[in-house]
C-alpha cells in the first residue's frame, strides 16, 4: 500500500436548507507532507468537531482503487484525488482485509483503524444529489477513520506498512454493512463491542441491537 495524495481544505461554505453551513469536505492534493496530529490533520478545515477529528477520526482514509466507479456514476463531476473528503488517499487499501483495529505504519506516523465514514449530506451536497448517500452506504466501501497513535508527517508517495494486526477479524467492509444491516450479525455485534479502536459511545449504541 501507498500514498498516492495527501489531502486538506480550506473552509467553504454551503446552502442547505435555506442556511448557510462550513464544511470541510472540499479537499485537494497539496505538494508538502501533512502533518497527523492526535485529534486531526495540522491545516485542515473540521467544521464540525462533534462528527468530525478528535481522537477516533483524526484522518480520514481512502482508495484510489474506488473512483472510477465512482466516475462513472458522476462523470461530471470535477475529479481529483481528495473527492471523498479523504486526507490519504491510497493505493492498495481493501475494505475486505484491513480490519477494525489493525495498526499501520505511515511515513512517520502509526495510525490505528477505528471505523469507517458514515456519509452525511455534506457528502450529498459536494456531489449534486443526496441519493449518493444511498449508494455510497450500498456499495460498502467507505475508507476509513483512523487514531494517531504516533504523531508524525505523511507524505505523497510513503508506504503503508502494517505493525499489528488485529485480533477482532472484522473487516471495515463487515463493520461498515453491520452498521446500516437491518437484521444486524449477531455474532459480529458481540464481536465489535468488545473493539476498544471502536468509540465507547458507537459501542454503547450497538448493545442496544443485541438480542
Amino acid at each position: 500500500m501507498q500514498v498516492l495524495s495527501v489531502n486538506i481544505s480550506n473552509p467553504q461554505t454551503i446552502n442547505w436548507r435555506g442556511k448557510k453551513v462550513q464544511t470541510g469536505i472540499f479537499k485537494n492534493p497539496v505538494d508538502k507532507p501533512i502533518f497527523l496530529g492526535k485529534n486531526e490533520v495540522k491545516g485542515d478545515t473540521i467544521s464540525d468537531r462533534k462528527v468530525h477529528g478528535g481522537e477516533y477520526k483524526a484522518c480520514y482514509l481512502f482508495s484510489a482503487e474506488h473512483y472510477e466507479y465512482w466516475k462513472n456514476l458522476y462523470p461530471n463531476l470535477d475529479w481529483n484525488y481528495g473527492m471523498f473528503g479523504e486526507n490519504l488517499t491510497l493505493s492498495g487499501f481493501s475494505e475486505n482485509k484491513v480490519c477494525i483495529g489493525d495498526i499501520f505504519v505511515i511515513g512517520e506516523a502509526v495510525v490505528q483503524i477505528t471505523q469507517p465514514r458514515e456519509p452525511c449530506y455534506k457528502f450529498g451536497v459536494k456531489f449534486g444529489a443526496q441519493k449518493v448517500l444511498k449508494q455510497f452506504i450500498k456499495y460498502g466501501y467507505p475508507g476509513t477513520y483512523v487514531r494517531i497513535l504516533n504523531e508524525g508527517f505523511v507524505s505523497k508517495g510513503d508506504s503503508i506498512i502494517l505493525r499489528e494486526k488485529s485480533s477482532s477479524k472484522i473487516t471495515i467492509h463487515q463493520f461498515f454493512n453491520l452498521l446500516f444491516a437491518e437484521n444486524k450479525d449477531q455474532n459480529l455485534l458481540k464481536k465489535a463491542i468488545q473493539i476498544d479502536a471502536i468509540p465507547e459511545r458507537k459501542r454503547e449504541k450497538l448493545k442496544a441491537y443485541l438480542l
